[in-house]
């Protein structure tokens, strides 16, 4: 399991950086979070001893029962939808919610850091495409959004995340991340504090960081198909 996970990070990092480097950007500005749901806590650890230390969990009762099992220094990020009665989960457990898509959640979340935890990092959910199967708030609500969240000070606005509509077309890849982009210049010339743009997953990495992702959120590539999963939280 080790091998073949290190294999896939290989060709992954490989990926990430052939693809800044063809965008002239320095792979170091892009960062890698692994998307581990699903994963028992002994593929995490396979990860973390590969070299990994960010991982992404979308089912929240899942991860804190993994989490006491891995290393303290794991930096953790929420990246599925959080529902009103589970905020607390992520206010308690993570180091990162990239998924505020209302002031409500993120009242709720401010209100329930701990006051020994640092802020929370997050990130403002931005819906682009048009689909309704998908979260977020739409790009005329960023400004208003922002200079609301930077009022609660257990919260730290890092920047935007967003999920495009699926394409195979690396044109139409980049015109989502695109419009993402220059809403992330807006947001950081706002606030100054924002250096987040977290978009761009195994199919359109590439696409990503051409259009200045700095955060690429990688699951099967790195662990490949993941099991069956019933969602509990």
């Amino acid at each position: 399991m080790t091998s073949s996970l290190a294999s896939r990070l290989e060709t992954t990092q490989n990926r990430l950086a052939e693809a800044a480097r063809l965008a002239g950007r320095d792979p170091a500005t892009v960062h890698l979070l692994a998307i581990s749901k699903t994963q028992p806590a002994e593929v995490i650890q396979a990860a973390y001893d590969a070299g990994l230390r960010a991982f992404g969990e979308n089912y929240l009762q899942e991860a804190i029962e993994k989490q006491p099992l891995l290393p303290d220094d794991i930096e953790w990020h929420c990246t599925g939808p959080v529902q009103s009665n589970k905020s607390k989960l992520v206010a308690e457990h993570f180091d990162w919610c990239h998924t505020v898509d209302s002031l409500k959640l993120a009242e709720r979340l401010n209100s329930q850091r701990p006051a020994a935890l640092p802020p929370l990092n997050i990130c403002i959910q931005l819906h682009i495409g048009g689909e309704e199967s998908k979260s977020g708030i739409a790009v005329s609500e960023v400004p208003a959004m922002a200079a609301a969240l930077s009022q609660l000070p257990r919260l730290r606005v890092r920047g935007i995340m967003t999920i495009p509509p699926a394409s195979e077309d690396p044109v139409e890849q980049r015109r989502w991340f695109a419009e993402a982009r220059a809403v992330y210049e807006q947001l950081r010339a706002q606030l100054p504090q924002v250096d987040t743009l977290s978009m761009g997953m195994s199919g359109d990495m590439e696409a990503a960081i051409a259009e200045g992702s700095t955060m690429i959120r990688i699951g099967s590539a790195l662990f490949g198909p993941r099991p069956p999963k019933t969602p509990t939280a």
